[in-house]
């Protein structure tokens, strides 16, 4: 009962602002339980001004699939993703989630300035206007993904090829025998947070250039891609 869920949990329904109201941002959120946390993690980020790209886990349950979708069927700027995967922890179909909504968004009717990717266990601590003004007073036109150089100690993550197990019960990351190639064009890794604040023009630029395609595609069997992938690309010159 779409009336319910806006008047009973409170969603805002207009800009606060009319600095938010000309700033919009997107969200990726993945999710594969916890509905309730869910709910509480929408209705703390929402804003009629913003949009969101939800993904959930193709091994979800059933009921909470549909659970999902009866709340998304209530906003005209939430959606589920139109590809959905079955995420598995540290692997390649984690990083893959976050690629299909940014391929969801960038043909959004909605002018979005920059996307942030949450989990369903994030919640919030600062303000969407707070928010906002942090972006523009430090980060206007910059990517907020840190990193160093690929340290020893994760060396493994991309000298072997890794595999991903996928059970509904029991789903894991496991390395081969098999030794890996260098990275294309010679690349140099770097590794920080899977979680990042993107500009729209760099996601566009994630989705179309010869060297993220090719790096995106190597990175299908090393382990924990996502916290490689975006600090590395980040990183190219230009």
């Amino acid at each position: 009962n779409c009336s319910m869920v806006s008047k009973t949990l409170h969603f805002i329904t207009r800009p606060l602002s009319d600095e938010e109201g000309s700033f919009s941002l997107a969200y990726i959120i993945t999710i594969h339980k916890e509905l309730e946390m869910f709910v509480k993690l929408l209705r703390a980020i929402y804003m009629p001004q913003n949009i969101y790209c939800i993904h959930v886990d193709e091994k979800s349950p059933k009921d909470y699939k549909a659970a999902v979708q009866n709340i998304v069927n209530c906003f005209e700027n939430i959606f589920i993703s139109s590809k959905r995967e079955n995420v598995v922890y540290a692997g390649f179909s984690r990083l893959q989630a976050d690629i299909n909504c940014m391929r969801d968004l960038v043909h959004s009717k909605i002018q979005w300035n920059y996307v942030i990717n949450l989990c369903g266990q994030d919640y919030p601590i600062k303000t969407n206007k707070d928010i906002i003004k942090y972006i523009k007073s430090k980060w206007n036109g910059k990517n907020m993904t840190p990193g160093v150089v690929q340290p020893l100690h994760m060396k493994h993550r991309t000298q072997v090829s890794y595999r991903e197990y996928v059970h509904s019960g029991m789903s894991y990351v496991y390395p081969t025998k098999n030794i890996k190639s260098k990275p294309p064009y010679n690349l140099t890794l770097y590794f920080g947070s899977a979680y990042y604040i993107l500009t729209k023009e760099f996601v566009e630029f994630t989705l179309t250039d010869a060297r993220a395609k090719d790096l995106l595609e190597w990175s299908r069997d090393t382990y924990s891609p996502d916290e490689h992938y975006w600090v590395t690309l980040n990183r190219l010159n230009g």
